[in-house]
């Protein structure tokens, strides 16, 4: 399991979460490939991610990058944290994430520190419950960030005003 961190010229996190080795058994033997799961941020509230697949490592990790950038979304923050408590899930992978006061820190383990970090958040603390399999917490991560709302969004779909929403 690697972690890497490069900027580009255009100011995109890239962040190599896993390189997993797989084989395919096959008449004349087993054929190695390897699968690299990549996310990318401009660090200001754009995500995506992907997972590459080829011969090569680099190969691989090329073809994420293409295709993380590809499938990138936007998260709603609250300045450097998230605006409300959170449960991303995908498979069995769940993934808790609440805001946090400012100075508190990023407070996660390794796949979701890097999605958290690309994304630009500065200040959270969470917890991955269940699965540990880095492309399920991943995804779990990037869908409870995807499904997080501002208060202005709710108090326009009510038809209320910011102050009737948050009291």
């Amino acid at each position: 399991m690697a972690m890497n961190r490069n900027r580009e010229d255009n100011d995109m996190i890239e962040k190599v979460v896993s390189i997993n080795r797989v084989s395919k058994t096959v008449k004349g033997g087993r054929v190695m490939k390897f699968a690299a799961l990549v996310v990318v941020g401009d660090g200001k509230g754009n995500i995506g991610y992907a997972i590459g697949k080829s011969g090569e490592v680099p190969e691989a990790i090329r073809k994420g990058l293409e295709a993380a950038k590809k499938n990138m979304v936007h998260v709603n923050l609250r300045g450097t944290t998230i605006p409300h408590e959170i449960v991303g899930a995908y498979g069995a992978g769940r993934v808790l994430m609440k805001p946090a006061a400012p100075g508190t820190g990023v407070i996660a383990g390794g796949p979701v520190r890097a999605v958290l970090e690309c994304v630009g958040i500065k200040d959270i603390r969470t917890k991955s419950l269940r699965s540990n399999n880095p492309i399920n917490v991943v995804t779990a991560t990037f869908q409870g960030l995807t499904s997080l709302t501002t208060a202005e969004e709710v108090a326009a779909k009510r038809g209320k005003s910011v102050k009737e929403i948050l009291g």
